[in-house]
């Protein structure tokens, strides 16, 4: 049919009635009633019922009999009212039907792999092998259709606040200071290789020394690391750089972008300005960097009080200087027993060594495993400290800080899901601000930059960045959403003696720092303005305005845990004439039944 597609299937309203409209799309669901052909004719935008009858077109009726479901076909006809009684309320069309008065066959299509029905729940390995299908139903793409209204929403807010999108390159240096490098090899120089942009933190930077002020870019970016079910190999970044800002500045800007974010896609108004915690104060009251502030569960430092103690773990712990914390739950009395040793075995799972439990019962009295080990001193000090009531549960962390740390802010999690403590309705935003500058490695006895080697350290920390690396804190912040951290950035470094000794500190000598960095060195040397950005992590958003737990719902053509791409069966093997052009040579050795490529 060549003529003019006038409408979409799902855009007919009663508005339309009496109007001749020509429809394409996929044949959703076909049904024989008698002597008329109802057809379910689907875009997406939605359905529309499509009527062929006889009466009207003779030589077409019987081959309507053979319509099937996914050909794809277009239609001209005249818009009516469905008879009484036929209305569906539940279908944005369903006031309207369309009687057909002529009908083509632009594609027929082979038996489908699986069914397209939204109900049908479909292995995940089928629908990535036959991604194109999967993206025809309904709920792939409203998620996609989302995902649009998100990025839009994202370009006219920054543009509206005289950010300039620069579009960065694809083809890069390999500078690897974080998760691995994809690298491309390079032909026309035989040995040399560029690598898949990370990021474009560098890039950025150099737009800030060239006066752009303001950037950003809906970024793609590459990282070779394991997978998780929020990660993927390639990703997308609201990436953002500005110049002159105070962090007042950059929180105040940021908030507004994912206001307006979650106002033109959910119609929500988010309450500014956010929270502004410290990275010291959330690792203490949440024992985690993100933490969810939905959950009221907060863990207390009660080490002052069993400094005397008879409670061997506790005594021993203290001594090789580690910590006891505890977190109170209120009314978590009422968990049974098993449910109790089940979370001691959760915590087992998180790196505990064991996990001691309390219940608070009449009169202060302390029922639990350890209950009986406690003075009076430490009994009444722990109720007071804690504020415990009758019917509370008291769980005890007991071991390094890092340890501690990590077990309790599992623990916390799993009591507010145990407890019925969450509202997945609520949006809890925060900032998290003031990180270390650096994390020393046990493995190598190196410090490594906690965010990347550019961010700023706090000026008034500056001295001890030689002497004590462990105790300056970077001008970084994350923020974080229900337990998730959507986006990451930093004041950077924009003096050029500052950062030569910030490498200095990572072990970066200067002959290194020259050979990886030597562009960004020369830039800060000619009149860097001060700047710092962020990069918000957009298929993440788009999980979480969805309301999905995997990301690959939210990228249309997505890899695997495995980094492969089923569908293009991809990573694949290529050609010894590829591989001599590029000066390559394969080291994999295979095995005998294994064809070559």
């Amino acid at each position: 049919m060549t003529a003019r597609r006038t409408h979409r299937c799902g855009e007919l309203r009663a508005s339309d009635i009496g109007q001749e409209v020509v429809l394409k799309g996929w044949v959703h669901h076909r049904r024989d009633h008698g002597g008329l052909i109802f057809v379910d004719l689907r875009d997406r935008t939605g359905l529309g019922q499509v009527v062929i009858n006889p009466q009207d077109n003779p030589a077409q009726f019987d081959d309507a009999h053979a319509l099937r479901g996914e050909w794809v076909i277009g239609i001209r006809g005249k818009v009516r009212q469905r008879p009484e009684g036929t209305i569906n309320p539940k279908m944005p069309t369903g006031e309207v039907e369309v009687v057909v008065g002529q009908w083509e066959v632009l594609n027929r299509s082979d038996h489908l792999p699986f069914r397209l029905d939204e109900h049908i729940r479909v292995n995940e390995e089928a629908r990535l092998k036959h991604r194109y299908l999967d993206l025809r139903r309904a709920e792939m793409q409203s998620n996609f259709m989302t995902r649009a209204v998100a990025m839009r929403a994202a370009r006219t807010y920054l543009d509206s606040q005289g950010f300039i999108e620069v579009e960065t390159p694809i083809l890069c240096k390999s500078t690897p200071e974080g998760a691995r490098d994809y690298l491309v090899p390079s032909r026309v120089t035989p040995g040399a290789f560029y690598a898949l942009p990370q990021s474009p933190q560098l890039f950025k930077q150099l737009l800030m020394v060239a006066g752009f002020d303001r950037y950003y870019q809906m970024a793609k970016c590459f990282r070779d690391e394991d997978l998780r079910a929020d990660r993927q190999p390639e990703f997308t970044q609201i990436d953002i750089e500005m110049s002159f800002p105070t962090i007042d500045e950059m929180c105040e800007v940021m908030e507004g972008l994912i206001a307006a974010i979650w106002r033109e896609v959910k119609g929500i108004e988010i309450p500014l300005p956010l929270p502004r915690l410290s990275y010291a104060d959330v690792m203490r009251r949440f024992g985690v960097d993100r933490p969810d502030l939905r959950n009221p569960l907060e863990i207390h430092d009660v080490s002052g009080l069993f400094t005397a103690t008879e409670v061997k773990v506790f005594q021993m712990t203290l001594e090789s200087g580690g910590v006891v914390r505890v977190i109170r739950v209120p009314g978590g009395g009422q968990l049974s027993r098993k449910q109790l040793d089940d979370l001691v075995a959760f915590a087992g799972k998180h790196g505990a060594k064991g996990l001691a439990w309390l219940k608070v019962q009449e009169g202060g009295a302390l029922q639990g495993p350890i209950g009986k080990l406690f003075s009076e001193a430490e009994r009444t000090g722990l109720l007071e400290v804690i504020s415990a009531q009758e019917g509370d549960l008291i769980v005890f962390g007991a071991d390094s800080e890092k340890v501690v740390c990590q077990v309790l802010a599992a623990v916390r999690q799993e009591l507010g899901r145990l407890m019925n403590l969450v509202d997945e309705d609520q949006l809890a935003l925060c900032w998290v601000l003031d990180f270390p500058m650096f994390e020393h490695s046990e493995e190598d006895g190196r410090w490594y930059a906690m965010h990347h080697p550019f961010t700023s350290p706090h000026r008034e920390d500056l001295d001890r960045l030689e002497s004590d690396p462990g105790s300056v804190r970077a001008l970084a912040y994350d923020m974080v959403l229900n337990g998730s951290e959507i986006g990451g950035g930093s004041i950077r470094i924009h003096d050029s003696e500052v950062q030569r000794r910030v490498f200095t500190a990572l072990g970066i000598g200067e002959e290194e720092a020259r050979r990886k960095f030597g562009f960004l060195l020369d830039a800060l040397r000619q009149g860097a303005p001060p700047h710092g950005g962020i990069a918000f992590g957009f298929d993440r958003i788009c999980m979480l305005l969805l309301g999905t737990e995997n990301i690959r719902d939210v990228i249309a053509f997505p890899k695997t845990q495995s980094a492969t791409d089923l569908m293009c069966d991809a990573p694949s093997e290529v050609s010894e004439e590829q591989l001599k052009e590029l000066f390559l040579k394969s080291t994999v050795v295979k095995k005998k039944d294994e064809p070559s490529a």
